[in-house]
C-alpha cells in the first residue's frame, strides 16, 4: 500500500470518528473518611464556614495558571449555588510540598474575625481535558477532577471528613475541552460535600 492510500485512509477515519458523538455519563470515585452527612442541608439553617484552598498539580502539568483559574471560579460557582452554606472567608493557601495539618487550619480558622461553624480545606490536584486513544474504545474522553477534601468542625476540632474524590465526565467517543472545567469543579465539589443534592 502506498503512501497515498494510507494517508487517504487515515482520512476517511478521522471523518468518520468526528461524526460520531457518545453520551457523557458522570462517575464519582471518593476514598477516605467521608462525611456522615452533608456538609449543609437545602432545607435547615445555614452553615458557615472558611474555605482554604490550593492547587497540587503535577510537576509536568500544562497551563496551570488556567487551571487554577477554572478551579477558583469552579469554587465561586459551587458556593453561589449552595444558599444553605455561609461562606466567611475563602483564601488561597501559599503551594507548599504538604498540606497543613488540621491544628494548622483551626489556629488560622480561629484567627479570622468571623468564627465560622466548619473549616474546608480544598487541594485540587487535576483539572482538565482527558483522551485515551486506542483499545478497547477507539476515543475516549471527557474532563476529570481529582482533588483532596477535609471538613473540620471548628467548635469541637473534630475531623469531620478526609477525603480524595475522583470526579469524571465523559464516556466512548466524548471530546471535550475546557470550556466545562468552572462547572466540572463546582458539580465535583458538590458531590463530595453535599451528596444526593442538585444545584439550585
Amino acid at each position: 500500500m502506498n503512501t497515498h492510500v494510507r494517508c487517504s485512509l487515515a482520512a476517511i477515519v478521522l471523518a468518520a470518528l468526528s461524526m460520531l458523538t457518545g453520551c457523557a455519563t458522570t462517575t464519582v470515585a471518593t476514598t477516605g473518611e467521608l462525611l456522615m452527612q452533608p456538609l449543609c442541608q437545602p432545607d435547615a439553617t445555614p452553615v458557615s464556614a472558611v474555605i482554604y484552598w490550593t492547587p497540587h498539580w503535577r510537576v509536568d502539568q500544562k497551563e496551570p495558571a488556567l487551571r487554577e483559574a477554572a478551579a477558583l471560579r469552579g469554587i465561586h460557582e459551587f458556593i453561589g449555588k449552595t444558599p444553605c452554606l455561609t461562606v466567611t472567608a475563602l483564601d488561597r493557601l501559599p503551594t507548599a510540598t504538604d498540606l497543613p495539618s488540621d491544628l494548622e487550619l483551626q489556629r488560622v480558622a480561629r484567627a479570622t474575625s468571623a468564627q465560622p461553624d466548619r473549616v474546608v480545606l480544598v487541594a485540587v490536584r487535576e483539572l482538565g481535558p482527558r483522551l485515551t486513544i486506542g483499545l478497547p474504545v477507539l476515543v475516549e474522553g471527557g474532563t476529570e477532577v481529582l482533588f483532596q477534601v477535609r471538613v473540620l468542625n471548628l467548635r469541637t476540632g473534630e475531623t469531620m471528613a478526609n477525603t480524595q474524590t475522583v470526579w469524571r465526565n465523559g464516556g466512548p467517543f466524548v471530546i471535550k475541552g475546557v470550556k466545562t472545567l468552572d462547572h466540572d469543579m463546582s458539580a465535583a465539589l458538590r458531590s463530595t460535600l453535599i451528596p444526593g443534592t442538585e444545584a439550585e
